[in-house]
């Protein structure tokens, strides 16, 4: 069993549902990931309906610790990436109901 949903699952599913080339749902594909990354950088949020959030957080500098050595280390400030599901995602991940 496989674990990763890949882009190259994604072009096969919609090739077979729809029929189109597998190059044009690609390079359809591509736009979409491309609107979606251009979106979350430039408007720090993408909200997709009945699927979920991305949005983006600021995380400040902090001091981490080694577990093993208890040294501590300065972590940089840096942007983090944050997936929020919709309800109806989480219906449907916990009940199979769409």
């Amino acid at each position: 069993m496989r674990v990763n949903l890949t882009k190259k699952d994604i072009i096969k599913s919609i090739y077979l549902q729809i029929g189109l080339s597998k190059k044009i749902i690609d390079l359809f594909l591509e736009d979409i990931i491309k609107i979606l990354t251009n979106n979350i950088k430039e408007n720090k949020k993408v909200k997709i309906s009945n699927f979920g959030t991305f949005l983006v957080r600021n995380k400040k500098n902090r001091i981490g610790r080694n577990p093993k050595t208890r040294e501590e280390k300065k972590i940089s400030e840096r942007n983090v990436l944050l997936f929020k599901p919709s309800k109806e995602l989480k219906k449907y991940i916990n009940n199979n109901e769409w």
